[in-house]
């Protein structure tokens, strides 16, 4: 099982604390629950907007359901703040409903780490906003690491 550590490790330097951003970037973009759960400690504690998670289990259901409903769900997160074991991101995603709406979600996550290296506590922050096809940002075929993001954008 896949408990052990996930390098780089805490103390986080900017170098390594970016690689471990671009590490969970990948990975949620997988759209993976059972992959993604393995980047946090068991009994990780979570505040994603208004809901609280303890655990695995509760991510993976969490997950599960929430990219049932986020149809081509695709993420851009960049590194905020680092200390020895915390590290804040700014991230984007963008996704498509049941009726073909667009959203685009605007938001900051808080990260603690364990020495091991896996998540213990994030915290995270967003809105919704409705956009346009037309306005999409990461559209199929585009690395999501290359689109500029300006702040007129927001």
């Amino acid at each position: 099982m896949a408990t052990e550590s996930k390098p780089p490790f805490p103390p986080f330097t900017w170098e390594t604390a970016q690689q471990k951003v671009k590490t969970a970037q990948a990975a949620w973009n997988t759209k993976d629950p059972e992959l993604v759960q393995f980047a946090y400690t068991p009994d990780s504690i979570w505040r994603n907007r208004d809901t609280f998670l303890q655990g695995r289990q509760e991510i993976v259901k969490f997950l599960s359901k929430k990219w049932a409903n986020e149809g081509e769900y695709r993420l851009r997160k960049e590194l905020f703040a680092v200390t020895a074991n915390k590290i804040a991101v700014q991230f984007w995603y963008e996704w498509r409903d049941e009726a073909g709406q667009w959203w685009r979600t605007y938001g900051l996550e808080d990260w603690t780490f364990a020495d091991n290296g896996l998540m213990r506590k994030r915290q995270m922050s967003g809105n919704d906003v409705k956009i346009a096809e037309e306005a999409r940002w990461f559209r199929d075929g585009v690395d999501v690491d290359s689109v500029e993001i300006a702040e007129r954008d927001w």
